[in-house]
């Protein structure tokens, strides 16, 4: 009998030993739950999205006419200024006709100067002639000089008028030919220049379109040029929460090639037409100052300031379930549904909780909450 109540009482205390331990490291740990306490103050309203590094304009430098790329006198990745030369193309012969041009050009000024000395020449002569036949022509009138010599005279004069007229006529016509050579130099010296790819604008070189050596086609790209000015994030952000955004409203750009790095910008535009597919509203954000380099196409995130909440009770996003958040109250856990004041990328401003309400924390590994259900803190 006796060792019948010894195993009893060693049986009853196992019971109460194991209770014991269940209630200290299993259903006190499960139930006890961490907190935190509602705070107020004032919270400045976001907007995240994320998108691409782009550019409002992006422009391709190309030759007007096509040719075998002499030599690239840039890469990408280098600044450009206006008219700085980019390109050389082959000229082929064009430099041969441009002197056989300009030879032709000079030949013609060279007969024009010839023909010119001989006209004043002959307008000397002229001269002369004119002279000598009005001295005859009085003497013939007084019968001091004969016909004959009277005659030649005038013959004389004739023949150099008419030597003039043929001075004339070949200047007129070594001016025409002049004129007509310096049209075949200036032609084909644009030729040649055009031969000189120049940049139009300062820029920032993103991409090389070809090689030298390479034969390309009229307006085919040669390289590709950005102006740093026009630099910005291509965001698309949720239409749900994209209502309060406005142009120049401060923005936070993180590159992902810069994650530590937080960028300041500003809305730059906000594009009319959303993506129907995803449901999401295209918004360019400018950079105050454009890193450099810059990479296009290169994932970033931006955060936009659309608003500030003042005064109001704040609670961590990831505490909220449901538009609401588990509260302790008198030793039980309670529901309570929040209205949403607005929120940025951390915390919620809301209406419904008391400053300094205790907010549960929840928790997978503990057992799950419902209305009412006893908590410890």
């Amino acid at each position: 009998m006796r060792n019948k109540w010894l195993k009893w009482g060693v049986l009853a205390l196992l019971i109460v030993g194991g209770a014991v331990i269940f209630y200290k490291k299993v259903y006190l740990p499960k139930s006890t739950y961490s907190y935190e306490a509602a705070k107020r103050g004032d919270l400045n309203l976001t907007v995240f999205g994320i998108g691409n590094v782009s550019a409002k304009n992006i422009h391709p430098i190309a030759s007007n006419t096509g040719g075998k790329i002499l030599k690239i006198f840039k890469d990408q990745g280098e600044s450009v200024k206006k008219g700085e030369l980019i390109a050389t193309l082959d000229p082929v012969d064009l430099p041969d006709q441009l002197a056989q041009a300009k030879a032709l050009l000079e030949k013609s000024r060279f007969e024009t100067e010839a023909s010119r000395q001989e006209l004043q020449q002959l307008e000397a002569q002229q001269e002369l002639a004119r002279a000598n036949f009005l001295r005859y022509e009085t003497l013939n009138k007084r019968g001091y000089a004969a016909q004959e010599e009277y005659d030649k005279a005038r013959t004389d004069l004739k023949v150099v008028q008419a030597q003039i007229a043929a001075a004339k006529a070949r200047i007129a016509s070594s001016l025409a030919e002049q004129k007509r050579a310096q049209k075949s130099v200036d032609a084909l010296q644009q030729k040649i220049d055009r031969l000189r790819v120049l940049s139009p604008m300062d820029g920032y070189i993103v991409r090389k379109d070809a090689e030298a050596g390479q034969t390309i086609a009229p307006q085919q790209p040669i390289v590709t040029v950005v102006d740093p000015e026009e630099v910005w994030v291509k965001a698309y952000i949720d239409e749900r929460i994209s209502g309060q955004i406005a142009k120049d409203q401060k923005a936070q750009i993180v590159l992902r090639s810069k994650a530590g790095q937080k960028l300041s910008g500003f809305v730059a535009q906000i594009e009319v037409e959303s993506d129907p597919v995803t449901e999401e509203r295209v918004v360019d954000v400018a950079f105050d100052k454009v890193p450099i380099p810059f990479y296009l196409n290169e994932q970033a995130e931006v955060t936009i300031r659309t608003g500030q909440v003042k005064g109001a009770i704040l609670v961590p996003l990831t505490l909220i379930r449901h538009d609401g958040v588990w509260v302790y109250r008198k030793g039980e856990a309670h529901f309570v549904k929040l209205e949403i004041l607005g929120k940025n990328d951390r915390f919620a401003a809301v209406k419904g909780l008391r400053e300094g309400e205790k907010i549960l924390i929840p928790d997978p590994h503990k057992k799950p909450l419902f209305e009412g259900a006893d908590i410890r803190l």
